[in-house]
């Protein structure tokens, strides 16, 4: 029998030590590794269960967040999380900026949304009870 456990989100960054700076300053991800050690261009944060994976390429090889590409994928992420009222607070005391702050959609989803530093458009929610 397979065991799935997670997924990680593989995001092309521009810069690696901004994008993790984010997860860690603002969102409060730890670094799980990154290297090389001499030159970092890759990285992988995470926080509780959850992991995203992140790579600088080459300067010509930009990010491309789902939402430049068309205006019904408006997320690179959905994170589920039990509690997005009480993670909105958190952040929000953080000082992170919001693309949508809590709100119940049309899915009937509750939670927000935030953009990293490449522009790359998570949603922290769950569906509604």
């Amino acid at each position: 029998m397979t065991n799935l456990t997670f997924i990680s989100p593989f995001f092309i960054v521009s810069n690696v030590k901004t994008s993790v700076s984010f997860y860690t300053d603002k969102l409060g991800f730890q670094v799980r590794h990154i290297g090389p050690d001499n030159d970092p261009y890759w990285a992988i944060v995470g926080r509780d269960n959850i992991s995203i994976m992140l790579k600088a390429i080459a300067p010509d090889i930009k990010p491309v967040p789902n939402p430049t590409r068309h205006e019904w994928a408006p997320w690179d992420a959905y994170i589920s999380t039990a509690e997005p009222d009480a993670l909105f607070e958190e952040y929000q005391s953080n000082g992170v900026l919001f693309k949508k702050p809590i709100h119940d959609n049309t899915d009937n989803l509750r939670g927000f949304e935030l953009a990293d530093a490449d522009g790359y458009v998570l949603f922290f929610g769950r569906p509604n009870p």
